[in-house]
């Protein structure tokens, strides 16, 4: 007996969760606003040699190109496809407009990224129906407020509403898109029938690696990962990771839907078309880098107890450094002090092909009231900000140091509210940095502010 055919009793029983994936998200956004693309390939994301694919159309991917893909290839694949620097701005606003639309049918609505979410609608049946028609009419209200397409799967927890979205799915043609189900409900019976002919790789908490040795030992779908003993798993793969997939082939997954998840990390970063040799050069990126972080800091309304530094070479290896300050800060010299300090004691080898700033152990602002005490201005305004200015201490700066640029951000803050993000910037950026023939610009893309299981701005 599927959802529709539940009695009411058994749906006031049951647990239900949806969950809500966007089409293509930011691809259709773009076509959206620009009807003329409508039917062509697009692609969102860096168009450079080192560009990588955010977001493609189903036009696109009808030839292959796929998001994370490098951009060079996507191109070799699909000459005439329309390329697009990505425009959080605008996503952004698309997402607050989908939440809005997700909150009028339940309050318990978990965004995931800007494009998924996850819905707890037990309470909501009454009111909408069963999760069949619940699903229905909120595809409608996204269509009518957004213009765009959605898929939304739902079962009694979220590792069967995930994967039923992923089932509604739109599927890539030879011509372009064919139409999926749209949606689709997994009934708490029908849940191991759904699970069981899954290959593993289809369920969370098994990547690749894991995917190998399962198949060594003649696991290949869910259902033959299900006969295994937990035991067995536990002895194969440890512990944690054998008890929870173990759990999970068999559909179980306690995890509440949890709204208004705070903000556990604010970064940005920027890869370079050219790997960049200069260390002056990273230290002046890193200055807008650490203003652009800060102001989203207090956008939010938090202090960062942490800043880590972010560095990839040209052969790939990644290397980050982290330093705690002795109190919880928000202002960009002081995190530009400190990420510029970490910089120091890097080697550049063969050059930075991405430079990148986080600050994260976010505590509320409201919370720490005594931390930022201006008591010399002009005195911490000359050592912070001048290309001069050396590494911070192991600590970071202190609440004095910080505190002084509290009145001065709360000003720039207000202007940037009234004209725009760019009407007030570091001078040492006016202009872009100075860089000699062959040195990097920044690629589209950068900014984040990470959530606990959000996906890093790649669909």
């Amino acid at each position: 007996m599927g959802a529709a055919g539940m009695s009411t009793g058994d749906l006031a029983a049951a647990r239900w969760v949806l969950h809500v994936d966007m089409d293509a998200f930011f691809a259709s956004v773009e076509v959206k606003e620009r009807p003329e693309l409508a039917g062509k390939p697009v692609v969102v994301g860096g168009s450079g040699n080192r560009g990588v694919v955010a977001s493609a159309s189903y036009e696109a991917r009808a030839y292959g190109v796929r998001s994370a893909m490098p951009s060079a290839h996507a191109r070799r694949l699909c000459p005439g496809t329309v390329f697009l620097a990505p425009n959080f701005k605008l996503y952004q606003a698309y997402s607050a407009r989908l939440h809005r639309v997700l909150e009028s049918f339940t309050p318990l609505v978990e965004g995931i990224g800007l494009d998924e979410a996850f819905l707890d609608v037990t309470g909501s049946l009454a009111l909408f129906g069963a999760p069949h028609l619940l699903a229905a009419t909120l595809r409608r209200a996204v269509n009518e407020e957004l213009g765009l397409g959605c898929a939304v799967g739902g079962g009694p927890n979220k590792l069967v509403a995930k994967l039923a979205s992923k089932a509604a799915k739109p599927r890539v043609g030879t011509a372009g898109p064919v139409e999926g189900r749209g949606a689709v409900i997994v009934g708490p019976d029908e849940v191991l029938g759904f699970l069981w002919p899954l290959p593993v790789e289809a369920v969370w908490g098994i990547g690749r690696a894991s995917a190998e040795r399962l198949h060594k030992l003649g696991i290949s779908t869910v259902g033959q990962l299900a006969e295994v003993p937990e035991q067995s798993l536990v002895a194969a793969l440890g512990r944690a990771h054998g008890q929870l997939l173990h759990a999970t082939a068999w559909g179980r997954d306690d995890r509440p839907v949890t709204p208004d998840r705070p903000v556990k990390s604010v970064g940005h970063e920027e890869t370079y078309d050219v790997d960049v040799t200069d260390r002056e050069e990273l230290r002046q990126r890193l200055v807008a880098m650490s203003d652009q972080v800060a102001a989203r800091l207090r956008e939010h309304k938090v202090l960062a107890r942490t800043v880590t530094l972010k560095l990839r070479y040209a052969d790939f290896t990644t290397v980050t450094r982290s330093r705690t300050f002795s109190s919880p800060q928000c202002s960009g010299p002081s995190l530009w002090r400190t990420a510029s300090g970490l910089l120091e004691d890097l080697s550049l080898r063969s050059g930075a092909r991405l430079l990148g700033v986080s600050a994260s152990g976010l505590v509320d602002r409201a919370a720490t009231p005594g931390e930022q005490l201006a008591l010399d201005l002009a005195g911490e305004r000359d050592r912070a900000v001048g290309p001069e200015a050396g590494p911070a201490g192991a600590g970071g700066a202190g609440p004095a140091q910080d505190g002084a640029w509290e009145e001065a951000s709360r000003a720039v803050d207000a202007v940037r509210a009234r004209f725009g993000a760019g009407a007030v910037k570091p001078a040492v950026t006016l202009g872009g940095a100075p860089r000699a023939p062959g040195r990097g610009r920044p690629l589209p893309g950068g900014g984040h502010d990470a959530l606990p299981g959000r996906r890093p701005a790649v669909e």
